[in-house]
């Protein structure tokens, strides 16, 4: 079938999982251990395991040091890793014909804490306080800055969708031919008001989490940035369609049922022309939060059955928030990379405990690899409060020219 090319070209990525695409890869296959660590100053009273990134992350240059906060540092370092690929982007469309949309939830908030901490104890601002740090555009804005772009640049804030939901911003400026090309991604960093907020909604794990267990407990905030070029002519993954709704149900709670999670995913299945029997993998939410995983189970039963492979790989990145659509397509997209030879699939870690609340899922165990495949597909969920639902689907070898 001849369809509408959408192409993920190049990939940035720094999380819990390593700095790059190499050490995510080998993470995700076991050969390295996830930065899932106790940290102390979140909490006024005890630690938390949080995903954390533990590279040392670039410098901004000079010229950019108004955008100074771990939350651009985050996303600069995984620029850096495509800046060359952006460049030519640049000397082929021209600054003008490329836009940027980032996902984020955090933006620069801890820095906007540690401001107005400094002014509570000594009645001043630091000299070094810009408010324009804890704007949710602040991300597009300094990636727009930094590579002097010219095209629209805005960021997506829907909690947990966001970079999920940039995706398809993404897609509807190429559609529109406002764009020839789009940096889009996500990236959130650690920060008191996320973690304490997460702790007295009571959704904190003890532990590392624990998604689809009858153990389980909670989530692990994590940090992260992923970015890709989208394009519309060149690259070896598809971004093949995306699927959004939004249940509105409760403020802080999903549809018992998954209702709004399965209208998404039906929903990215008819945008990518694909049949359920057609995705090879799906990335679940998997937050391993009580309410979350049940309804996730039930909408990934009623559309896709119950044999499709499945995994969270939250264990290992910790929830990113507004990063974690993007570092969850990271994954996917990796996996596509090795189609040829076999993809691998991340492992779904978790005690093994079944809850018989929720429906029985095909969890990927260790090293459980997909046959080479000239052709292949894969799902990505991200559900958010509120009721925002997004399902990404990502693929190689479908678009015919």
């Amino acid at each position: 079938m001849a369809r509408h090319a959408f192409y993920l070209s190049s990939l940035g990525i720094i999380s819990a999982l390593g700095n790059g695409k190499a050490e995510t890869a080998a993470t995700l296959a076991g050969r390295r251990t996830a930065a899932m660590i106790k940290r102390s100053g979140f909490l006024p009273n005890r630690d938390a395991i949080l995903g954390s990134v533990t590279a040392d992350l670039p410098a901004l240059p000079p010229q950019l040091s108004a955008h100074d906060t771990r939350n651009n540092r985050l996303l600069w370092a995984a620029a850096s890793q495509i800046g060359d690929e952006i460049e030519e982007l640049i000397a082929t469309y021209g600054r003008q014909r490329i836009g940027v949309l980032i996902g984020t939830s955090t933006s620069g908030i801890e820095e906007g804490t540690n401001y107005y901490q400094h002014r509570i104890e000594t009645g001043a601002f630091p000299e070094t306080f810009r408010y324009e740090h804890q704007e949710i555009g602040s991300p597009s804005a300094f990636l727009k800055d930094a590579f002097k772009l010219g095209g629209p640049a805005h960021s997506v804030s829907t909690a947990c969708s966001s970079s999920a939901k940039a995706f398809a911003s993404g897609m509807r400026l190429l559609k529109a031919d406002i764009c020839d090309a789009v940096l889009v991604g996500g990236v959130d960093s650690l920060c008191r008001l996320t973690v304490g907020g997460f702790d007295t909604l009571q959704s904190l794990s003890t532990s590392i989490c624990n998604p689809m267990s009858r153990n389980r407990d909670g989530i692990n905030i994590g940090e992260g940035a992923a970015l890709f070029i989208l394009r519309k002519d060149a690259g070896d993954i598809e971004l093949l369609g995306v699927g959004e709704s939004s249940d509105a149900y409760h403020p802080n709670a999903p549809h018992p049922d998954g209702v709004g999670a399965a209208r998404a995913m039906r929903t990215a299945l008819a945008h990518a022309g694909l049949t359920a029997d057609e995705i090879a993998y799906i990335n679940l939410h998997g937050t391993a939060t009580p309410l979350n995983d049940v309804m996730e189970a039930k909408a990934v039963t009623e559309v896709l059955g119950s044999n499709v492979p499945a995994s969270s790989t939250k264990p290992l990145t910790g929830h990113s928030l507004g990063a974690a659509g993007a570092i969850e397509a990271a994954i996917i997209w990796l996996s596509l990379s090795e189609n040829k030879t076999g993809a691998p699939l991340p492992q779904h870690r978790w005690d093994g405990e079944r809850d018989d609340d929720i429906p029985e899922l095909n969890l990927v165990s260790a090293q459980q690899s997909l046959a080479p495949a000239d052709r292949l597909a894969m799902m990505s969920n991200s559900f958010a409060f509120g009721g925002s639902n997004v399902s990404v689907i990502l693929g190689k070898g479908w678009t015919t020219s």
